[in-house]
């Protein structure tokens, strides 16, 4: 056994451990205009298109300690919509509760950078909820920068 975190490309055996990390990716929504069901739906449907692909221009990475999974991260090609060129995109990051704060983002997201440049892209994209406000100042504390943002209205109907 050792306290080394590892990370390694996830198999289908990992998928469980990703679904269970799906409420906590919800929850940090907060989206008023949408109930909570509404937003878990939308998280759960989406982890399962991202397990469903069979892209190769894709990752999907798992961080572990001693066997324990700690959190995951999916990356992929995506097309800059402001250059058109060809660049990673981080879909997901997910950091089990209890693992929080041991650097296991940062090093799945070093994982992803490097997956990103041996692709061969010069930008790594990422959404991120604009009311997680934690995500947002760990992205740029390791060096994103805000490019645009995508606002929404309720409506009443």
């Amino acid at each position: 056994m050792t306290n080394t975190i590892i990370i390694k490309n996830a198999l289908e055996a990992d998928w469980p451990f990703i679904f269970e990390l799906s409420p906590h990716l919800a929850e940090v929504a907060k989206l008023t205009w949408h109930s909570d069901d509404t937003v878990q739906k939308m998280q759960d449907n989406y982890i399962t298109e991202i397990l469903n692909k069979k892209s190769a221009a894709q990752v999907l990475l798992i961080a572990h300690k001693s066997d324990i999974p700690l959190g995951f991260i999916h990356a992929c090609e995506h097309k800059d919509e402001i250059s058109g060129e060809a660049c990673g995109t981080v879909t997901l990051l997910a950091v089990s509760p209890s693992a929080q704060g041991l650097g296991v983002g940062k090093q799945l997201m070093t994982a992803a950078e490097n997956w990103a440049k041996s692709q061969g892209y010069r930008l790594l994209h990422l959404e991120v909820f604009a009311n997680n406000n934690n995500a947002k100042g760990f992205y740029q504390s390791i060096g994103f920068e805000p490019e645009t943002l995508h606002m929404i209205k309720p409506l009443e109907v």
